[in-house]
């Protein structure tokens, strides 16, 4: 203080003596009515570092006369006072006064004449009085501290120079008052380290880092906004404590990163671009945050990979895997999202997708038949037009069940090519003899196709049919309803009109043709409601459509030479 108001340079230092009682405590070489005396007024629970001779320290004072009467204050300047301690920037008392001192303490100093200014602004003979707050401590051969308070258990990767970072802090002063802080935004600081986007001393302190990893980083001044501050909140000369939690990181040399959980033992087929896949995941960020699951929605995420459906990294992480695989794909921010991120995920945030692949398929496969069982007389094949009865367990690729005719307890009824099946079914099923096993695998084109069956079959789903064929009934040539077994009568006509009258009813058409099926004598297609083949017979034999048939519009059509068809 004397320096500034002009007063000559102090005497030496004195010893100072401080009674671990916090009580007044004279200095050595001093007379009881000239003693300086030092209150500890308060003192800190944690006291990591004290003044030592040759530190700089910043801290605020009250100075008064012993009647009380102020004749000085840094609170009335809203600045600290920002000294060296030890060279002869204090007055004598001061300077031995502030030795000892922790940030935070607080200390009643009383210092007699001659160990204050002598002669000057303040009065000849003056008691002064300091009531001192201690605020910041450093030294010039400090370096950057790290105390790291949280490690997780894995830590594959640390921060190297020119990584880039996302994270979190709350940034203090030695004494604890906060200036900054990321959580106040609601977002994370992102940066690059080592190349000078950074204070010195940060870009020192986060290198080394995990992510999850938490750690204070004790900055000194002239490693950080040095003599002149930030222009803002942060003063000249301030020591900063960085509270850091490390949430991300990459490189931008970085590529995808494939880490394989689970693959199945049989895998017959790997994805290729082009493919289409349906696939479940959970997609984090690198400290765990859940930003998206396709299993929250209880739906499969469905895509075509290697084509630019999906962001880059993910195109390339689908590639090769097996139905039923597990993988960890881990996706850097230039081949995820980028700099602007999207919906919740933030910008520059490397992205993990744990993913399960339900199943995949390509828009060029046709069915797939694997036979496992044909008993030794197989020489009856089905055919289109044939009436089939079968048992069937109906999955997805994944081996999740989504019908059975077993558990029914009936079979499976159709004919072979009228569309009563999909058509991949309708195909699998050919050429099939009784008592044949065999597993037939549809592609979604084939199968239900994009939409599925709501409830039942997922879209673009793969299925997989377990068959037993258990009945064959042949069908009747393509085009035919109804065949004659034997010769046809000449007089046809005539014994359908049994009352004679010229003109044929559909009652009496329905009773000849079921006749004729009773006796052996004719077939109608079997598998279709024969009531409406009778039917549809008889109106296409009555040309003109009034409800009956005449000798005129009778008409036979040759089938084979052999057979005719009404």
């Amino acid at each position: 203080y004397g320096r500034e108001l002009g007063s000559p340079p102090p005497p030496p230092l004195l010893l100072l003596l401080l009674w671990v009682t916090g009580q007044a405590a004279p200095v050595a070489g001093l007379g009881s009515d000239a003693e300086l005396q030092i209150e500890r007024r308060f003192v800190p629970d944690e006291c990591p570092r004290t003044v030592r001779s040759g530190d700089f320290v910043r801290y605020h004072y009250v100075g008064t006369f012993p009647d009380g009467q102020k004749f000085d204050s840094s609170y009335d300047r809203d600045s600290t006072f920002n000294v060296f301690v030890g060279k002869g920037q204090l007055i004598t008392g001061m300077d031995q006064a502030l030795v000892g001192m922790c940030v935070n303490e607080r200390r009643f100093v009383k210092i007699p004449p001659n160990a204050c200014y002598g002669t000057g602004v303040i009065p000849p003979n003056s008691v002064l009085h300091f009531d001192v707050l201690l605020m910041d401590i450093w030294n010039s051969e400090d370096q950057v501290q790290i105390h790291t308070y949280f490690k997780p258990p894995s830590c594959p990767r640390t921060i190297q120079v020119s990584d880039f970072v996302r994270y979190h802090y709350n940034g203090t002063f030695l004494d604890g008052t906060l200036f900054d802080s990321s959580h106040n935004r609601m977002k994370t600081y992102d940066t690059y380290v080592g190349i000078g986007w950074l204070i010195p001393g940060m870009d020192k302190g986060l290198l080394g880092m995990c992510v999850g990893e938490k750690r204070i980083i004790t900055i000194p001044p002239f490693l950080a906004y040095g003599e002149d501050g930030d222009g803002k909140d942060i003063p000249g000369q301030a020591s900063l404590v960085f509270d850091v939690a490390l949430l991300d990181l990459h490189n931008p040399k970085d590529s995808i990163s494939i880490e394989n959980k689970v693959v199945p033992e049989n895998c017959e087929r790997i994805s290729q671009s082009g493919d289409f896949l349906r696939y479940h995941y959970n997609g984090t960020l690198l400290d765990g945050t859940l930003f998206d699951s396709s299993y929250s929605r209880n739906r499969t995420f469905d895509t075509y990979i290697g084509q630019g459906y999906v962001i880059p990294g993910m195109d390339e992480g689908l590639l090769g895997v097996c139905i039923g695989e597990k993988r960890r794909i881990v996706v850097p921010p230039h081949l995820g999202y980028g700099e602007e991120g999207r919906g919740n995920i933030p910008g520059s945030a490397v992205l993990v997708f744990d993913i399960h692949v339900i199943d995949f398929h390509n828009p060029s496969d046709s069915i797939s038949i694997t036979s496992h069982y044909k008993p030794p007389d197989c020489s009856v094949l089905s055919k289109k037009g044939d009436y089939l009865k079968y048992h069937y367990n109906a999955s997805l690729l994944d081996g999740t069940l989504l019908d059975s005719t077993w558990n029914l307890g009936k079979t499976y009824n159709i004919v072979l090519g009228s569309g009563q099946v999909v058509l991949g079914m309708d195909m699998g099923l050919r050429e099939m003899c009784v008592g044949e096993k065999r597993t037939v695998i549809i592609p979604p084109h084939l199968g239900y196709g994009e939409a599925g069956v709501d409830g039942e079959v997922p879209g673009s789903a793969v299925l997989v049919f377990d068959i037993e064929l258990l009945e064959l009934v042949a069908g009747l040539p393509e085009g035919y309803m109804f065949i004659w077994n034997g010769e046809v009568s000449p007089n046809l006509f005539e014994e359908i009109d049994k009352d004679g009258n010229g003109e044929v009813l559909l009652e009496e058409f329905s009773e000849y043709i079921h006749a004729q099926v009773a006796s052996g004598k004719g077939k109608l297609a079997p598998g279709f409601d024969a009531e409406l083949v009778v039917k549809n017979m008889f109106t296409n034999q009555d040309r003109n459509g009034d409800g009956k048939v005449t000798a005129e519009e009778f008409k036979l059509k040759d089938q084979e030479a052999k057979h005719d068809e009404l």
